[in-house]
């Protein structure tokens, strides 16, 4: 039998007799893997999805933008066609900026007049309906996503009404809701939405004492001369603003600003409970590894191959993991790089080195779990690996002293937690990190909300504003991974309440057969779990805090409902380990004390 097959024969007989622990360990490391791969993704998505975009609509290079305000600014657009370097152009034409109303919201818009027909530079490609014709109105895709609008539904543009007769995407424009390239008055203006009407339409429109500015998209025969060509262009008698197609890519990535350092810190916390788990759930097994090892021995198995049979399994399955992550990744990358809808296009998802680094992070997660009980295993005489029972616990008269004064359940818990500190610190770890979610979860939750309903003038009565998308986005990110990191931190609970059940049924055996009952046993293993929780809650709480301030702005501390999450996840642990604990403590006394025996 050739070493390979002998090695996965092993391996897979070890999944078999334990598939829960396996059902754990891919759980783990997918979520972590695909939380990281997804965020690490995103750096170029925007990039990517901007340029197809731009590929499909003839994008210009360059879009200037001047306001009306009493100087005439067609004569200066009208000149800058004309430059050296230009080899082609859409307009000028008139801006409208006014409000839009529809389905009982309303919203800030920027109305472009544009041509029935297209020309060479900027045609925006329509994915439901048709152009624009005399009386009707065209939604950009991302503002009429968020609207809820339809081809048919009808709009009203400050006072006039208009039937929505298609739908289009451009990359003259960022993304909804940084459609307006220009305020009205010069300035940036946020939270605008972009609609086409005729030029007939718009010189309407215009004559209702709106805000209103010129533009003209370029097309220049060197792409990457923009910047020269705004330097060489700009004209101190009149105000006008220049965006490259650099800009606008830059400005649509905005979106997507705080969601990755949200999935990669979010990653990294799911990693190191991938890693407190599955160390525990490794140390919970180490006596059978090392009885294992101690056979593998005594049939003439090397170091060599004892080491590879006990971390393949490991490496086996966090692989597995990391490919599941991965494809995990892949699927949800889409929605979570384009959340407005204004761009199309596909996303490549996770690249080389993104596959390289979840890779790596997942082979760290089974090796810093398994090294420990392996090295322990190899260490370890044959003859003492084949007789290995459970340690006999060292003998500390001041803890017995002082555990003599307490009630029983708090006694055998206590000596459950000082027997295996590092059981309690992989515990009390896990907890934190699952804190750690949950808190920064609740501040961002009650930071101040604007959406991009806000207007000096108001909206009128029975009007709502569209919700600011940026941080639907970025609450939604922080809703996942918290419910991951509450998913593992309750696994591991239980893996650990198990584990500790399994390694101390000969003492909690003695202890029945001295008079303890199996409810005071029960409440003994789960007081072992409670003790520290306890410290790794309120270390959640504070490191909740600092994760958020790391990245975002907190103006108010949910103090209470952070205290009340600490509370909650220490009687919750206490239900769910009581379950395990229960079952383990109503083993009977002679069938424990006869396996340990054995």
């Amino acid at each position: 039998m050739g070493r390979v097959v002998l090695i996965f024969r092993l391996v897979l007989a070890d999944v078999r007799r334990h598939r829960a622990q396996a059902a754990m360990l891919l759980l783990a490391v997918t979520a972590a893997t695909a939380t990281v791969a997804l965020g690490m993704s995103l750096g170029g998505a925007s990039d990517a999805l901007y340029e197809q975009t731009r590929a499909a609509t003839a994008g210009p290079d360059v879009v200037v933008y001047a306001p009306e305000m009493g100087t005439p600014v067609a004569p200066v657009l009208n000149e800058l066609t004309r430059a050296p370097g230009v080899v082609g152009h859409n307009g000028p034409f008139r801006l409208v900026f006014a409000t839009l109303t529809s389905r009982g919201f309303a919203s800030l818009v920027v109305v472009h007049g544009a041509a029935e027909k297209p020309g060479a530079v900027d045609r925006p490609l329509v994915t439901s309906g048709h152009w624009v014709r005399p009386g009707g109105a065209v939604l950009e895709r991302g503002f009429a996503t968020a609207l809820g609008a339809r081809v048919g539904d009808r709009v009203t543009i400050s006072g006039r009404t208009y039937p929505v007769v298609g739908i289009a995407v451009t990359a003259a424009n960022s993304i909804f809701p940084w459609s307006s390239g220009i305020g009205p008055y010069g300035g940036p203006s946020d939270g605008g939405g972009l609609v086409w009407l005729t030029h007939s339409d718009v010189k309407a429109l215009a004559s209702r004492d709106l805000p209103l500015a010129m533009a003209v998209d370029l097309k220049l025969s060197d792409p990457a001369a923009a910047r020269a060509f705004l330097d060489a262009h700009r004209d101190p008698s009149i105000r006008v603003n220049f965006a490259t197609a650099q800009f606008i890519a830059e400005q649509d990535s905005v979106m997507l600003r705080d969601s990755q350092p949200i999935l990669i810190i979010g990653g990294w916390l799911l990693s190191f409970l991938a890693v407190t788990g599955v160390a525990a759930l490794a140390a919970g097994r180490t006596a059978e590894q090392t009885r294992r090892a101690g056979l593998l021995k005594a049939v003439g198995a090397t170091p060599g191959l004892i080491a590879a049979v006990l971390l393949t399994e490991y490496l086996v399955l966090a692989l597995l993991a990391d490919a599941l992550g991965l494809t995990v990744a892949r699927l949800v990358e889409p929605a979570v790089a384009s959340p407005t809808a204004s761009r199309i296009g596909n996303v490549v998802g996770p690249s080389g080195g993104v596959i390289v680094a979840a890779t790596a992070l997942a082979v760290a997660v089974a090796v810093l779990s398994s090294l420990r009980p392996t090295l322990l295993a190899l260490r370890t005489a044959t003859v003492d690996a084949l007789t290995v029972t459970a340690h006999r616990p060292r003998h500390r008269p001041l803890l017995t002293a002082l555990s003599a004064l307490l009630p029983t359940p708090l006694l055998l818990g206590l000596r459950l937690t000082a027997r295996r500190p590092g059981r309690a610190v992989l515990h009390g770890c896990s907890t934190a990190g699952a804190l750690i979610t949950i808190d920064a979860l609740l501040t961002f939750h009650v930071q101040p909300r604007w959406g991009y309903a806000q207007h000096r003038g108001g909206w009128g009565a029975g009007l709502s504003g569209l919700s600011n998308l940026r941080d639907d986005q970025n609450g939604k990110l922080l809703l996942s991974i918290t419910v991951m990191a509450i998913v593992l931190a309750l696994v591991n609970a239980i893996t650990i309440t198990w584990s500790t059940a399994m390694e101390a049924r000969a003492n909690m055996a003695v202890a029945r057969t001295l008079g303890a009952t199996p409810g005071q046993i029960t409440a003994g293993l789960s007081v072992a779990q409670v003790l520290p929780a306890l410290p790794g809650a309120v270390a959640g709480v504070f490191l909740g805090i600092g994760l958020y301030l790391t990245v975002g702005r907190a103006t108010t501390l949910p103090i209470l409902s952070m205290a009340g999450a600490a509370i909650s996840v220490v009687l919750v642990t206490a239900a769910l380990t009581a379950v395990p604990a229960r079952v383990a403590a109503r083993r009977p006394v002679a069938q424990a004390l006869s396996a340990e025996a054995a």
